[in-house]
């Protein structure tokens, strides 16, 4: 299947100060979450100046592929600028007939992946005749590079530890949570399972858990659990005094990651006294770049799309009681 453009699909994010609230509006439009959240999650931004470390990220993926491929690599958001109608408008304009596309999320999931999808046909629509067809990359979870990526950023994280407590610390891989109803259908949790327990078994420890964070929805409503602060106060009276957080579910750097992570944990781990290392994000680490052009030039040398399947992943119905 010949392309002749790449195209990052990303969640998006502020850039600053003035661009936190009509970016949460976007975020949260259509969902039953109350005004005062929206604000409390404001709050969040307003601490890093109202910027978000995602656009950074995917601004040096785009560099980082555009290295690698003879293709132009195009970069368009679900949530804010720059958005997917407007790029693919540029698309249109620059002559791209078929592009595809690369979603800064690994696992399968509604909003990981089939919502990527539905985003990308809505903006077709919206740019209308002659938009560029475009096939999303399934999701890349289980490619050994980008559990390469993760060991690697797990390695560096341990160094912090020093050496003769480093094996009785706890590492602790994260991932955004999601309602139960939604993980019933679709295999996230344990594709992160099962990425969790090859990263251990790459940089050989034997002490990991996978833990929860950033859940939103109603108090009634049950997630994945443990929650991560949940799992750290558990820690202490299990003798650990060392804990690294690896946040496998994500791709790069999020709001999510850093205020929940590098603020909230860190400071409860403070209060505990724990010591608290937290891993990198695999980022634009050089074995995603490979994988990346190793899926682009398997993809091109396909004879057909590579699609997902029309059922899988399914968005949670809200109109359940």
């Amino acid at each position: 299947m010949r392309y002749d453009a790449i195209l990052i699909v990303s969640f998006g994010g502020p850039e600053r100060i003035e661009d936190v609230i009509p970016f949460l509006e976007n975020v949260l439009r259509g969902r039953n979450v109350p005004r005062e959240r929206l604000l409390e999650v404001a709050e969040h931004y307003y601490r890093f100046g109202g910027r978000s470390p995602i656009n950074r990220h995917c601004r040096e993926l785009v560099a980082a592929l555009q290295a690698q491929t003879t293709l132009p690599v195009y970069w368009g958001n679900r949530n804010w600028h720059p958005m997917l109608a407007d790029t693919l408008r540029q698309m249109m304009a620059e002559g791209v007939r078929r592009a595809l596309a690369i979603a800064t999320s690994a696992y399968s999931s509604y909003s990981g992946c089939r919502q990527y999808i539905e985003n990308i046909e809505a903006a077709r629509a919206a740019v209308g005749s002659g938009a560029p067809e475009v096939h999303k990359l399934p999701p890349f979870w289980n490619h050994p590079l980008f559990v390469e990526a993760n060991a690697a950023r797990v390695r560096a994280a341990l160094e912090q530890i020093p050496e003769g407590r480093r094996a009785s610390a706890r590492l602790v891989f994260t991932a955004h949570s999601i309602p139960l109803a939604m993980a019933a259908t679709c295999r996230y949790e344990a594709e992160l399972m099962e990425t969790a327990r090859r990263v251990a078994e790459c940089v050989r420890h034997a002490g990991w858990d996978l833990v929860w964070q950033s859940r939103t929805g109603p108090a009634v409503q049950p997630w994945l659990a443990p929650d991560i602060l949940d799992q750290l106060r558990t820690l202490p009276a299990q003798g650990v005094t060392d804990v690294l957080a690896a946040p496998i579910g994500f791709l790069s750097d999020h709001m999510e990651v850093i205020y929940d992570l590098d603020v909230e944990a860190a400071a409860l781990s403070r209060k505990l006294g724990l010591h608290f290392v937290r891993a990198g994000t695999a980022g634009t680490h050089p074995a995603i770049i490979e994988m990346l052009r190793q899926l682009i030039e398997e993809r091109q040398a396909a004879e057909e799309a590579a699609l997902c399947a029309a059922d899988c992943c399914p968005p949670l119905r809200r109109d359940r009681p």
